[in-house]
């Protein structure tokens, strides 16, 4: 077996008569740049998730900075974000000239803290990012009603979650990315609802905020030529629109298998006390964009290489939370500030998973995992 974190290639084989199609028809038409499978796209997107809009864009992080743009956010007001999480989130934030303003994560869900959340709210603070990660969504509810009693914008980066599903304590269900003011997303080629390249989308409810988003996202025009704010250059292009269209047709099925592979580890390897399988949030329903494992009483690295041995890739997401990162040590934020985050930067360790696995191959990846810890005798 050839193992890998995703499998793209087997994915592609899958539908490929579909897609192949796709893409021979936005050559045929040479309508290469906003043709119309990308408004088509976005229709389908905005009905899967039930946004009111969805404003396609070049990339995930593209899609950040148009929010931030939009909302008007100036230099100086602080944007509170989780210190476990990729770079983009805080990346954006810094580059506007805006103060990223760390907090820590739960220990268990890896997303940011309502409790910390709550701590750091300060007479500056103008917008919450939280994080859905790994594929479940932060924990909103709670976030949601932080941000209305000090009438700050909540910005969902649903990178990681698309399809994911969080159900309030009143039974209402929102999509990931549907629930705050503006949500973004990505669909960077391993994402759950991964192009063939870059692309990201932006999920709004209000129509005039819609309407500026979109007017950033084209060099800050309605009509053609009349430049009426500063904007920016940020589209999707119509040849991953048209893939992006097929692929979410099959987003449900993705997510599903990705569910079962899940499901398979946590039954192989829930008995060890030595690793922590990951946590479900009782109010999210989970994609698994990763699977990823907390390494108690030995050293995550002898199980990459033991892994390694073996052929059996793994990653880790991430091995230096952002306020520990050189980027952001203006912001004077030192070792021992967010326990959880660095713990977790320390510990996790993600194993395959991907639409195309098989029994066979889940089988000798969690044997390899209880091999080891079998033989560290914990």
């Amino acid at each position: 077996m050839k193992l890998q974190m995703v499998d793209l290639q087997g994915q592609y084989y899958r539908v490929k008569v579909e897609i192949d199609a796709a893409i021979q028809n936005t050559i045929q038409s040479a309508a290469y740049i906003n043709g119309p499978a990308v408004a088509e796209f976005a229709t389908e997107l905005a009905t899967y998730t039930g946004s009111r809009h969805v404003i396609p864009c070049a990339n995930g992080t593209d899609a950040l900075q148009l929010a931030m743009m939009a909302l008007g956010l100036k230099e100086g007001d602080e944007v509170i974000v989780p210190s476990f999480t990729y770079v983009a989130t805080a990346e954006v934030i810094a580059l506007l000239g805006l103060t990223p303003v760390f907090v820590d994560v739960d220990p268990t869900t890896f997303m940011i803290s309502p409790e910390h959340v709550a701590a750091k709210i300060t007479p500056k603070t103008r917008a919450i990012v939280p994080v859905h990660l790994f594929g479940q969504c932060a924990d909103m509810e709670p976030i949601m009603q932080i941000a209305r009693e000090h009438q700050v914008h909540v910005i969902e980066d649903t990178a990681q979650a698309i399809g994911a599903t969080y159900t309030f304590s009143d039974g209402t269900t929102k999509h990931a990315g549907t629930m705050g003011t503006i949500g973004t997303t990505s669909f960077f080629p391993s994402k759950n609802l991964g192009c063939y390249g870059d692309g990201g989308a932006i999920f709004v409810q209000d129509e005039a905020l819609a309407l500026r988003i979109k007017m950033i996202a084209n060099h800050g025009q309605r009509v053609k030529y009349h430049h009426d704010i500063v904007g920016v250059n940020s589209r999707l292009d119509t040849l991953q629109a048209a893939i992006l269209r097929v692929k979410l047709k099959q987003l449900d099925a993705y997510n599903t298998q990705r569910n079962k592979s899940a499901a398979f580890y946590d039954n192989a390897l829930q008995k060890y006390a030595s690793i922590s399988i990951p946590e479900r949030s009782p109010s999210s329903t989970h994609v698994f964009h990763q699977y990823t494992l907390v390494c108690h009483d030995f050293d995550r690295e002898e199980l990459r290489d033991y892994l390694a041995q073996k052929g059996i890739p793994s990653m880790v997401y991430y091995p230096i939370p952002l306020h520990l990162q050189k980027a952001y040590s203006n912001y004077v934020y030192t070792k021992g500030d967010f326990p959880v985050s660095e713990m977790l930067s320390e510990r996790v360790i993600s194993l395959p998973i991907h639409t195309e696995q098989e029994e066979e191959e889940l089988l000798y990846i969690s044997d390899a995992v209880v091999e080891f810890i079998t033989s560290k005798g914990l």
